[in-house]
């Protein structure tokens, strides 16, 4: 059975997976070179496999080990678990599937090391909550036509899950082979941080699509397990920025004429932003991990899907502005050669407020306190585009 592993023997197993994935993210950052070996090592190391049942051959985990090992990953290469995101949201949608011989098919390819990456958002003047990617049905071949973007993860994966419609306008999940003809992906993020995700456009031209779901049939929790996992990357960039900040005191040479003591490392107003920056990464981890475990609950009976979107909801309002100001707060103790572009310490900044920038938290505080306040039910799929009242003018 799942949740069998206690969480040292998880943590002590990937620590050096992730070691080895920290060891040049800086220079594949000031480079630009996608991870595509380090989603490799994660493959044959069994990580991606980490939720399908040990019996089975994967690794046995639960929802909340997985989160928490999602946010040590973060913390060695920020990139890595958000270009995973589609992969483990899929896993999690074929362990929550009917027993049969179609869920052992997936399971046996997460085990073997098959990825998922995700298609889902697209841009220009869709209305929102619709797509213009089409899926049709020729005898017993399903093709899909269509342009996404925010493709995180596609790139590096063997599947992409794709949402697209048939004439009549209902939704479907379409699984397609990444490397076919008719399928193309693009490294063509422009955003200014988690450049390395993957998060491109993808382009399908009468493409086979060899598995197709009806779309509302996806887990319950899909949109909270979703959201959580950027949480888990924003806290993995807090405790990187921890990292960071005690390695660059530690060898603070410099000391200001007006600070309070002789070595900068020993000054205490500047150990004091250290200390509250380790608190920051502290308390998100806690808050990814807590709200995991909410997730966990859920997916046995013991929660509801409500309370699985509230409590991801939560963690996004708190932990997206600890991460921004902790990658902020770094800068004050060591000063303005701490901005100079080869340490490249202004990545965390980025990296944060652009995770932070996905489904913006003002809504979801907003969600939270309606559902408080009014018993109102939270949203249990986002959409964006352009609004009907805006296509009408």
């Amino acid at each position: 059975m799942s949740g069998t592993v206690p969480d040292a023997a998880l943590l002590d197993r990937y620590a050096p997976v992730f070691a080895e994935i920290g060891e040049h993210a800086l220079d594949r950052e000031r480079e630009r070179t996608l991870p595509f070996e380090q989603i490799r090592l994660l493959q044959a190391s069994g990580f991606t496999a980490l939720r399908v049942p040990a019996e089975l051959g994967g690794g046995g985990a639960t929802i909340r080990q997985l989160f928490l090992l999602l946010t040590r990953l973060a913390a060695a290469d920020p990139h890595v678990p958000q270009a995973l995101r589609g992969h483990f949201a899929f896993v999690e949608d074929r362990l929550a599937a009917a027993p049969g011989g179609e869920r052992d098919a997936w399971l046996r390819r997460f085990v073997n090391g098959e990825t998922v990456g995700n298609a889902v958002t697209e841009v220009g003047t869709v209305a929102v909550g619709r797509t213009a990617t089409r899926l049709r049905r020729n005898g017993d071949r399903w093709s899909v036509t269509g342009r996404k973007y925010y493709t995180t993860g596609s790139i590096f994966a063997e599947w992409i899950d794709a949402t697209a419609s048939d004439e009549e306008g209902h939704e479907y999940a379409a699984l397609l082979r990444r490397d076919q003809a008719g399928v193309t992906v693009l490294d063509d993020w422009d955003g200014f941080g988690q450049g390395l995700t993957g998060t491109g456009t993808a382009v399908f031209e009468d493409a086979v699509a060899e598995h197709v779901y009806d779309f509302a049939d996806r887990f319950p929790t899909q949109t909270a397990f979703y959201q959580l996992v950027l949480v888990a990357v924003l806290a993995g960039i807090s405790a990187a920025v921890e990292r960071d900040v005690v390695a660059e005191l530690q060898d603070r040479a410099r000391v200001f004429s007006h600070g309070t003591a002789a070595q900068s490392r020993r000054d205490p107003q500047l150990l004091e932003i250290v200390g509250r920056i380790s608190a920051s990464a502290a308390a998100a981890e806690a808050i990814v991990v807590g709200a995991s475990s909410v997730l966990e609950a859920a997916s046995t009976g013991a929660a509801t899907k409500r309370d699985a979107e509230l409590a991801a909801a939560r963690a996004q309002v708190v932990v997206g502005p600890l991460a921004i100001e902790a990658a902020s707060a770094l800068f004050d103790p060591l000063g303005a050669s701490a901005t100079g572009r080869p340490r490249l310490l202004d990545r965390h900044w980025r990296n944060a407020r652009t995770v932070a920038s996905h489904n913006p938290a003002a809504f979801k505080a907003r969600i939270v306190g309606d559902a408080l306040v009014n018993d109102a039910e939270p949203p249990y799929e986002w959409a964006v585009g352009v609004s009907p009242a805006r296509n009408q003018e």
